[in-house]
């Protein structure tokens, strides 16, 4: 097996690391955040992810991972190196900020002196391995023995395990002008994934970056259509479930990604959408992603859309006590960047309602973004004398409440499902006032 390093050990640097040592190799995860380097050291995840801390803790013990804040224990460990740093939104543009990516080609690359493959695995504009191969080169006593392929990922928060392990397919860019080891080192790192006959995709550098891109920008996309149809489905008076069912069933359209609700958010999708506009206009494609920009707008929309529908609901928010269920971005994660149920959460109380938030996991993540709301230890805590209920977030547990459990729980029994989760016969029949979105 390979001695790999993993440089960033956020949520992707941390998983990616985790599970190469999970398939044998021997590997170093490195970071300049002292106190992230810390928790990962005694075998803590610093944030949620299921199964990761069992994954983490395994190959701790066994002696297959360990943590450095050293470039130069880095450069010293092997000659495979993963890039997982963030690539934020900058401040005031739709652009990603590649600064940290920059940062990790800096210090890396003059500790480089012999063959080495730097694989990209952060979501980039098209056109960043390229420069960055040309920064390596340049900066590195190896030249152009120190190749830089890229990667991408395509993990999704609360599968990202699985994801890993048992992905639906690997992409792989090289640089054309100079193929060398790119390909064959990545065949052994992946050789146990790569036996189960998972697609392996080689391409050139640009179309490795736009293959990631391209999915996230498509998938916002259908998530924002369903979710367009939807308040078409409210004017007209239409069922936006059976709708999604009936064109689901066409292999062309395909059922998932079409539940309509509040939108989408986390750390992925609403920057790279935004970045992904922000290059084509660099490129001199500005037209072509114009679209994009309704996607976005589409999104934004609901979440205010979805304070109307409160207020529509209660008359008045003054005064008015919200329980919200659901602070993370979407379920089995702790997310909470850029997500819908804790920017609605916040509007309600700008708008005067009291507002009691619960989240199985997100709690203390929402605490430190919005530490003025109010927040709760269960589900039943947070609906407390509530005059309306809203699920926000679809965590199983919200999924399976029934309205016997908030008997006596609530003070007016209206329901407001932001995730169209719940089964709205069963709620109406036990004399809740309950309003879907799209749902007559």
């Amino acid at each position: 097996m390979s001695k790999v390093v993993v440089i960033g050990t956020g949520y992707l640097g941390a998983t990616h690391a985790a599970c190469m040592a999970e398939i044998g190799h021997d590997v170093l995860g490195v970071d300049v955040d002292p106190s992230k380097l810390a928790k990962l050291e005694a075998g803590e995840v610093p944030f949620w992810e299921p199964g990761l801390e069992e994954v983490l803790q395994r190959n701790i013990a066994a002696g297959r991972l360990r943590f450095t804040a050293s470039y130069a224990d880095a450069a010293a460990f092997g000659d495979i190196f993963f890039l997982a740093v963030g690539t934020p939104q900058k401040k005031g543009e739709y652009a990603a900020d590649v600064t940290y990516v920059n940062s990790v080609v800096e210090n890396l690359a003059p500790l480089i002196t012999g063959p080495a493959v730097l694989f990209g695995k952060s979501t980039v504009p098209v056109g960043t391995a390229e420069r960055l191969g040309t920064m390596a080169h340049t900066l590195s006593p190896a030249g152009e023995d120190l190749e830089v392929a890229w990667n991408p990922e395509f993990l999704r928060e609360g599968h990202a395990v699985e994801d890993t392990l048992h992905p639906d397919r690997l992409v792989l860019g090289v640089d054309r002008n100079r193929p060398r080891r790119a390909e064959e080192v990545a065949r052994e790192v992946y050789a146990p994934l790569l036996a189960e006959g998972i697609p392996f995709i080689v391409t050139d550098l640009a179309t490795a970056e736009l293959v990631k891109t391209s999915a996230n920008a498509f998938l916002a996309t259908k998530i924002s259509f369903i979710n367009a149809i939807s308040e078409v489905c409210d004017a007209a008076g239409a069922d936006i479930t059976v709708l999604a069912d009936a064109i689901g069933h066409d292999d062309r359209i395909g059922r998932k990604f079409l539940n309509a609700g509040i939108g989408f958010g986390g750390g992925c999708l609403p920057k790279d959408i935004r970045a992904f506009m922000a290059r084509a206009g660099e490129l001199g494609a500005d037209q072509a992603l114009t679209f994009l920009r309704e996607v976005d707008n589409i999104n934004m929309r609901r979440r205010t859309g979805m304070v109307d529908v409160v207020r529509d609901t209660v008359g008045t928010l003054l005064g008015v006590q919200v329980a919200v269920l659901g602070a993370a971005f979407k379920p089995d994660s702790d997310d909470v960047r850029d997500s819908p149920a804790l920017n609605v959460a916040g509007q309600l109380q700008l708008q005067g309602a009291g507002v009691t938030v619960y989240d199985p996991k997100a709690n203390n993540n929402s605490r430190a973004l919005f530490p003025t709301l109010g927040y709760a230890s269960s589900a039943l805590e947070a609906c407390a004398k509530a005059d309306v209920v809203l699920v926000l977030t679809e965590w199983r547990e919200f999924r399976e409440l029934v309205p016997a459990d908030l008997e006596g729980v609530v003070r007016e029994r209206r329901i407001i499902d932001g995730r169209n989760c719940l089964d709205v016969n069963v709620w109406r029949s036990a004399g809740w006032h309950y309003r879907g979105l799209g749902r007559p």
